[in-house]
C-alpha cells in the first residue's frame, strides 16, 4: 500500500505519527535554545579577538554545535543516556530531577516539548496530510525557537530568521500560502514597515525602540503569508504585546520604562495568521464594512 495514500486517509494515525514527532522536534529545539545564542556568543567573541588582534584560546572553553557534546547535565557535566532523554517520559519517570546528581530539570525542557507537540498536531489537523501542513510545522518549530530564545536573550537570531525568510519565499513559488508576488512584497514591507517605525521613533526620541531581528521576522512572516497577513499580523501582535507588557508591569511592580522582547508576541501572531487569519480577517472585514 502507498504510504501517502494510507496516511491521507486515516488522519487518525496521521495525527498520531506527528504528534510522537513532535515531541523528539520539542526536545531538538531544547538544544536550539539552549545553545544556539551561546554559539552566536563564541563566534562575537572570536570575532572581536580576531579584530583586536587577540589569540583565541582553545583551552577551558566548551566548544559548542547543535549536535555536540552531547546532551548532559548542566550541573554534574555526565552525558544523558538515551533512555533518560525520552521526551516527556523520562521527566515524569525521573521526578524532574538528574538521574545521577539528582539536581532539578527546569521545567522549561517538558513545557517546550508538550508546546511544539499540541502546536504541531493542531496545524497538522487544521491542513490535513498536504504540503501545507509540511510548511506549517517547519514555521511553527522555527517560530518556537525564536520566541524562547527572544525571552532569554532579547535576540532574534538571523540563522532562524533568515531561515524562515527563504522557506516562506520557496514556498511561494508553489503557491503554498502565497504566491510570489505577494511574498516578495510581504518580505519587503515586512520589513520596511517595523524599519521605517524604528527610524521615525529613533528620530524623535533619540531611542532604539525596536531591534533589527524584529525586523526580519515580520519579513519572514510577510514572505510566507504575503503581504495581506501584515495588517492583521502587526495588530494581533501589538495587543498580546499590551495586555502581556501590562500584565508583567503589574505583577513585577515595573513602572518604568524597560526594554522587553517584542518576538514571542510577533510569533504568536504570525502563527495565528498562519493557522486562521485569513477566516478571522475576512469576517472582521465583512462585519465592520456592512
Amino acid at each position: 500500500m502507498d504510504v501517502t495514500y494510507f496516511l491521507a486517509t486515516n488522519s487518525d494515525i496521521f495525527l498520531i505519527i506527528v504528534a510522537v514527532i513532535s515531541l523528539f522536534i520539542g526536545s531538538f529545539l531544547n538544544v536550539v535554545i539552549y545553545r544556539l545564542p551561546r554559539m552566536i556568543e563564541q563566534n562575537w567573541g572570536d570575532e572581536c579577538r580576531v579584530y583586536l588582534g587577540l589569540k583565541t584560546p582553545e583551552d577551558g572553553r566548551e566548544k559548542l554545535n547543535l549536535w555536540l557534546p552531547f546532551s548532559h547535565c548542566p550541573a554534574c557535566k555526565k552525558d544523558i543516556s538515551p533512555w533518560y532523554n525520552i521526551p516527556i517520559i523520562s521527566f515524569l519517570f525521573l521526578f524532574g530531577k538528574c538521574a545521577y546528581c539528582k539536581s532539578h530539570i527546569s521545567l522549561r525542557y517538558p513545557l517546550v516539548e508538550i508546546l511544539t507537540c499540541l502546536a504541531s498536531t493542531y496545524v497538522a489537523w487544521r491542513f490535513g496530510f498536504s504540503w501545507q501542513t509540511l510548511g506549517a510545522l517547519l514555521f511553527t518549530w522555527v517560530t518556537i525557537s525564536l520566541i524562547f530564545i527572544d525571552i532569554d536573550y532579547h535576540i532574534l537570531p538571523d540563522h532562524l530568521t533568515l531561515l524562515l525568510l527563504w522557506i516562506g519565499l520557496l514556498l511561494s513559488v508553489f503557491s503554498i500560502y502565497a504566491n510570489s508576488h505577494d511574498a516578495i512584497l510581504g518580505a519587503i514591507l515586512g520589513y520596511l514597515i517595523f524599519a521605517i517605525t524604528q527610524w521615525v521613533f529613533e528620530l524623535i526620541t533619540g531611542k532604539i525602540g525596536m531591534g533589527q531581528g524584529d525586523f526580519k521576522f515580520l519579513a519572514a512572516i510577510g514572505a510566507f503569508l504575503g503581504w495581506q497577513m501584515l495588517p492583521f499580523t502587526i495588530l494581533i501582535s501589538s495587543l498580546c504585546g499590551i495586555i502581556f507588557g501590562i500584565t508583567h508591569m503589574v505583577m513585577k511592580h515595573q513602572y518604568k520604562s524597560v526594554p522587553f522582547p517584542f518576538g514571542p508576541y510577533l510569533g504568536i501572531a504570525g502563527w495565528i495568521s498562519l493557522t486562521w487569519g485569513r477566516e478571522i480577517w475576512h469576517f472582521y472585514l465583512q462585519t465592520f464594512s456592512t
